[in-house]
Order: structure tokens, then C-alpha cells, then sequence
């Protein structure tokens, strides 16, 4: 295989170009023999030029803040101070935006602020999770181990929302060019069709009559039932924003996906669980920062019940099992963990089996929304196609 890379070296020259290597494991081994510091790899597709960039710019997304990650814990594990680690990123920006960033960070680090203190003065760019992930890391001195888990904990969440975003796309799709074929229908194709029939009089077969009916019906109430369905978005999205609103919306979603939620949850808290413990971050605050990154209320809360009974000393499997949300699999992993002082590695492992589980869900899900959607337009185009055909045939016996 053909990579294109970009790498540095010790002085903070940037090279480019591409290798060739069995994989990427391999081809960053022989970058390292060379004296480079690996920055980006990207394998290039057969036939390919150019040398592979990654943009980077730390606005437009999470991905652009896992290549800072990638890049900054590459640099320190190659031996580079904090600082020089950052200028090298600010000059190899091309963003403008991102560069500001960087030198903002840089210029604090250098008036003595530490680097968890520069990356709070983001958080619209830092998040919470990952300003006390690298103070953990800062304190117990393995800043780019911490940082090196953190790209890799970025990373799987990323892969994670991708595939469910992905496998939604093309429901999404059909399900919007039925409607909107179903509304061309109706709003232009059968008032038109009926104005031919009522001119020539006569009697047309039940669909044909039903049909119209409907149409008509929905001709005179269009512009009711489109200031209803504005109306009641905006209440429903008032009501979410409040606190209470949100928690009922969101026990509602449990009950109406709640496989897919739960597995959801349970991977996303026990991936950022594990890895906080991992980073040496302490436990209460673990699970205060985990309770954080999960969507659904009303599973937060139960985690604040967690929280309570933690600190009180019941330690974690239990508190768990007793709030009644969380799969039988997950909590009988964590409580082996607990009882063996291996509760990290066994979060993560149980993140890895509920990601896999929430991935051949989603897939599920999909295979069988898919046809049901195409089952129901069929349905109702069909009748709509059908009755006017039935209209057309009997043509013949309306007076002319």
C-alpha cells in the first residue's frame, strides 16, 4: 500500500510525501527509522497523487479536534516539549481560525497557566471531558498517554455516530421523496384530473370518489394543517428545552427505542467511564463526567443516584443494577471488574461489545424500516395510481 504522509522532526521541519508499506503500523515504523515524526497518514487509493492532506481546522468538528489530539500526543511521545509541540501545530495550520487557537493556548502556557487551564478558555473547542481528562494527565505526568486515549476514545465515538447517521441516511431520503411525491399528488396532479370529471358529469367508481374526497378535504384544511404542524414543533421544542419537558421527551424515547437507546448509553458511558479511570482521573469524578456525555436524562439521572450511593461506599456494580436500566451483560462485567481491581479494562470492553451490538441493532432496524417505508408508499401511490386508472376506464360511460 501507498501512504501519504506528513511528518516533522525534532527541529520542526515539515516534510511531505508518500511510502509504501504493508500497513500503517508499518509504514509509521519506517518513517520513525528515517528521524520523522509521524503527523498525518493516509492511505492513497491506486492511482492516486498528491500528498493526501488532512484539512484541519478546529471550528468545523470533532474530527479536526482528533487530528490536534493525534498530532500533539505524536509530538510528545517523540520527545518534544508542550510548547514546541504546539508552535509546530500552529505552523503547520492552514486554518487561520486554528491557528488563532493554538497561539491563544500557547501564549497562556507561556504566562504560566497550565495546559488544562489554556484549553478551558475554549470550551466551545475543548469540551469539559476532555479539559479534565488532560489535568488528570497533567498531574500524574503521562500527558501524552492520556492524550494518545483520548484520540483513540474520540475516534471509536466518531466511527460510532457515523454508522448510525450512515445506515439513517437513505431511510431518511426515501421517506422524504415519498412524502413530497405524495403531496405533488395531491396538491396538483387530482385537482386538476377532477376538474376534467366534474365537467363531464356522471358517476365514477368508489376509489375514484374517495380520492377526490380526500383530496378536497385536504385542499381546504391545507393551510390549517400546516400552521398546526408549525405550531406544534415549536411547543414541543419549547417544552423540550426545560428541564422537565426533556425528561419526560426522553423517557418517552426509552420506551419507544429503548433497545437502541440503552446500548446507546451503556456504550458511550462506560467508553468514557473507562477511559477517565484509565487517565487517573478519580472515580466520583469519572462518573460525574460520564453522567455528562450521555443524551438521554433519564439515564443522567440515575447516575446521579450512582454518584450518591458511590460516595457512601457501595462502589459501582451494585448502585448500577439497582436503577434498573442498564443491560444484565454490562453490570455482571462491571461487577467482575470491581471485584478484581480491573474495572477499567472492563468498561471498555463492555463499550466494545455494546458498540458491536448497537451497530448490528441499527442494521436491524434499518433492514426492516427500509421495506416497511417502501411497503406503505407503494400502498398509497398504488391506490392513488389505481383510482385514477378505474376513472380513465370508465370514461366511456360518462355522457358526453
Amino acid at each position: 500500500m501507498i501512504f501519504a504522509y506528513r511528518t516533522t522532526t525534532l527541529d520542526g521541519t515539515i516534510h511531505e510525501g508518500t511510502i509504501e508499506a504493508e500497513d500503517q503500523d508499518a509504514a509509521v515504523e519506517k518513517l520513525k527509522d528515517k528521524g520523522f515524526i509521524p503527523l498525518t497518514l493516509k492511505a492513497q487509493k491506486e492511482g492516486a497523487r498528491g500528498g493526501g492532506e488532512i484539512s484541519f481546522s478546529l471550528r468545523s468538528g470533532k474530527i479536526d479536534l482528533i487530528t490536534f489530539t493525534t498530532e500533539l500526543s505524536a509530538l510528545l511521545n517523540a520527545g518534544l516539549p508542550l510548547d514546541r509541540g504546539l508552535h509546530i501545530i500552529s505552523d503547520i495550520s492552514e486554518n487561520g481560525a486554528t491557528r488563532q487557537i493554538v497561539q491563544a493556548i500557547l501564549k497562556s502556557i507561556r504566562e504560566g497557566s497550565s495546559f488544562s487551564d489554556a484549553l478551558q478558555k475554549h470550551p466551545k473547542v475543548f469540551p469539559r471531558l476532555y479539559v479534565n481528562m488532560v489535568r488528570a494527565g497533567e498531574s500524574g505526568g503521562i500527558l501524552q498517554n492520556v492524550l494518545e486515549r483520548l484520540g483513540e476514545f474520540m475516534e471509536s465515538s466518531k466511527e460510532l455516530r457515523d454508522h448510525v447517521t450512515s445506515a439513517m441516511i437513505y431511510p431518511a431520503i426515501l421517506m422524504v421523496t415519498g412524502i413530497a411525491s405524495i403531496i405533488l399528488l395531491f396538491t396538483f396532479v387530482l385537482p386538476r384530473f377532477a376538474g376534467i370529471f366534474t365537467e363531464l358529469g356522471g358517476s365514477l367508481p368508489l376509489p375514484t370518489q374517495i380520492l377526490l374526497s380526500v383530496t378536497g378535504a385536504i385542499r381546504s384544511i391545507f393551510w390549517f394543517m400546516l400552521v398546526a404542524i408549525v405550531a406544534g414543533i415549536v411547543v414541543i421544542r419549547k417544552t423540550i428545552r426545560s428541564d422537565a419537558g426533556r425528561y419526560h421527551w426522553d423517557r418517552l424515547k426509552l420506551k419507544l427505542l429503548g433497545d437502541l437507546l440503552i446500548k446507546l448509553e451503556t456504550a458511550r458511558f462506560c467508553r468514557t467511564l473507562g477511559t477517565l479511570i484509565t487517565s487517573g482521573v478519580p472515580l466520583l469524578q469519572s462518573l460525574k463526567n460520564a453522567r455528562d456525555v450521555m443524551n438521554n436524562r433519564v439515564m443522567a439521572a440515575a447516575i446521579d443516584t450512582v454518584m450518591k450511593d458511590t460516595k457512601e461506599g457501595k462502589g459501582i456494580a451494585q448502585p448500577l443494577a439497582e436503577v434498573h436500566l442498564f443491560p444484565a451483560l454490562a453490570l455482571s462485567m462491571i461487577k467482575v471488574g470491581e471485584e478484581t481491581g480491573q474495572l477499567n479494562t472492563m468498561l471498555i470492553k463492555v463499550a466494545v461489545i455494546y458498540e458491536k451490538s448497537l451497530r448490528e441493532a441499527v442494521k436491524r432496524f434499518v433492514s426492516f424500516l427500509e421495506p416497511a417505508m417502501i411497503l406503505f408508499m407503494g400502498l398509497v401511490i398504488g391506490f392513488i395510481v389505481v383510482s385514477m386508472l378505474m376513472a380513465i376506464f370508465s370514461i366511456t360511460d360518462l355522457p358526453i
